[in-house]
């Protein structure tokens, strides 16, 4: 017996996310070390902190368990107090959410209606397009410079009446290339005041030249809002917790918007244990930036035009050659970060990480 003739096939959702990229995350180390059959493989591609949690915070985060049957507390208030006191801000212009990726999703849309115009330079964060997509905004990609990093001039050129948000990665993120005060400056003073410019400093602890401002400095300004993290050098990745400061109006528009209870029990639990521990943070900064620079000057031989990093990683503009690069570093144990036809981000591990993978890089390249 069969069943009655078939109902055509009906599209269920937007036809326009087909042309739309996945979002591709690092490669499972433990996937990789089976097909090798190595004890373990080392992974350089999602710009994590190679030390461990924090002190501390796998006893908050295993406290906060025996409460896991409640709801968090949705306004984060202790998390945002602790924020608010440690960067110097009143508690009404700082809003949490699940890492920084998601309040740069959730600002885009607090602030467009379909058709409208979110800037950005590229390329830059791999999440942004998504972003754009997913929120109905219109993506403006205004190309990186010569050097790698966001052309301003340009971006603020790309500035039109339907432009609502402009992203700033900075450090940006995969080349590590940075902005510095000057250039912000004359950027910011030439976007209109009714266009929200988003500094993404995702990577601001890592950041040692002096020149490249502490987007916080610009936070009183009324059309600029700052993103920060705790995955990176806080060592939350795993909990996914980041925090934004902005003028009031904006972040309420934003905790308006969020996901309810999107900022989990432990994650609060977690970030409030962290936030203690801003010491041992330094230090483990500064063991990553003289492995950041010791990395560099040996690739430096390999690849000519590797740009100066302020981030945890590093970019290699190896253009066709960065998937067979890829390719090589995986068969040696070592997962990196390829974007096709473009380049490769190599995230700062240990010493012997980093000896490892810049054995793998010899050997594709050398």
């Amino acid at each position: 017996m069969t069943d009655g003739p078939r109902r055509p096939t009906v599209r269920l959702t937007r036809a326009d996310l087909d042309a739309l990229p996945n979002y591709v995350p690092g490669r499972s180390p433990a996937d990789l070390a089976r097909e090798l059959g190595l004890p373990q493989a080392i992974k350089l591609a999602s710009n994590e902190v190679p030390y461990g949690p924090l002190p501390g915070v796998v006893e908050a985060v295993a406290e906060a368990a025996a409460g896991v049957h409640r709801y968090p507390d949705m306004g984060v208030v202790a998390l945002r107090q602790a924020l608010a006191e440690r960067y110097g801000v009143d508690l009404d212009r700082v809003a949490t959410g699940c890492g920084s990726v998601a309040l740069a999703e959730h600002l885009v849309r607090a602030t467009c209606l379909p058709g409208d115009e979110l800037v950005y330079s590229w390329r830059s964060f791999e999440a942004y397009p998504i972003i754009a997509a997913t929120s109905g905004a219109t993506s403006v990609q205004v190309p990186n410079d010569a050097g790698h990093g966001h052309d301003l001039a340009a971006m603020a050129a790309a500035v039109t009446d339907r432009t609502r948000m402009i992203l700033v990665c900075n450090p940006n993120n995969p080349t590590g290339t940075a902005v510095r005060r000057a250039e912000l400056d004359r950027f910011l003073d030439a976007v209109p005041d009714d266009v929200l410019v988003v500094i993404d400093e995702a990577y601001r602890e890592f950041v040692t030249d002096p020149e490249v401002p502490d987007g916080l400095s610009y936070a009183d300004r009324p059309n600029v809002a700052v993103l920060r993290t705790l995955s990176k050098a806080w060592g939350l990745a795993g909990l996914r917790i980041g925090f934004l400061v902005a003028q009031p109006a904006v972040a309420a528009a934003v905790r308006k918007v969020v996901t309810p209870f999107s900022t989990s029990m432990a994650a609060q639990a977690g970030a409030l244990a962290a936030l203690a521990q801003a010491d041992e943070v330094h230090r483990r900064c500064a063991l990553v930036v003289a492995e950041r620079e010791r990395v560099s000057q040996a690739l430096g031989k390999l690849v000519p035009d590797v740009p100066a990093s302020q981030a945890n990683f590093l970019w290699l503009p190896l253009r066709d050659q960065a998937v067979e690069f890829g390719k090589v570093c995986e068969s040696r144990g070592v997962i990196v970060r390829p974007f096709a036809g473009d380049g490769v981000r190599v995230t700062i591990g240990t010493p012997a990480e980093n000896d490892a993978f810049l054995a793998a890089a010899e050997a594709a390249l050398g």
